[in-house]
């Protein structure tokens, strides 16, 4: 796979897909947030693939946020990097999951709160675009407690 990457604003690219989830507050019986340290900040990124992550953390933690839960996106530029944290209030990974839950086809896929179905790819797919852009991802959860995924990468 070719990453084609491309210089963009990534606080811009953040906000705007924040703002689509929160038209869709009402829908979805969630509350969005957007966080940042910063007015604006270029990454040379294949932003097409690099959104897909973060929509999928935000997909994901729709599905296991029940009503009246929170959900927020944050951005922290670093020294070197970025760190981008999606982090929800929601049922959280059982703690026998966190050690294969970027796996393929994992054990750890179960459905949503809701009944939403889980092939157990995702994770291992935004796992291996966070890699192919020199970033790193990681999660902290506790059971009913929430869930936080910090992905880093590279400032450019």
């Amino acid at each position: 796979m070719e990453l084609i990457k491309r210089r963009i604003d990534l606080v811009q690219a953040l906000q705007e897909l924040m703002q689509e989830y929160q038209q869709a507050q009402s829908m979805t019986g969630k509350t969005f947030s957007f966080v940042t340290s910063c007015d604006k900040v270029y990454v040379s990124l294949d932003d097409t693939k690099f959104m897909q992550v973060v929509n999928n953390l935000i997909s994901n933690a729709i599905k296991f946020t029940p009503d009246g839960g929170k959900i927020t996106l944050a951005l922290e530029e670093q020294d070197e990097s970025l760190l981008v944290r999606v982090e929800d209030t929601g049922v959280g990974i059982p703690q026998k999951y966190h050690a294969t839950l970027f796996d393929k086809f994992t054990n750890a896929r179960r459905p949503g709160i809701k009944g939403e179905p889980s092939v157990g790819l995702g994770m291992s797919i935004i796992k291996t675009i966070v890699e192919w852009h020199q970033g790193k991802i990681w999660f902290e959860s506790e059971e009913n407690k929430g869930t936080r995924f910090f992905v880093q990468i590279p400032k450019q």
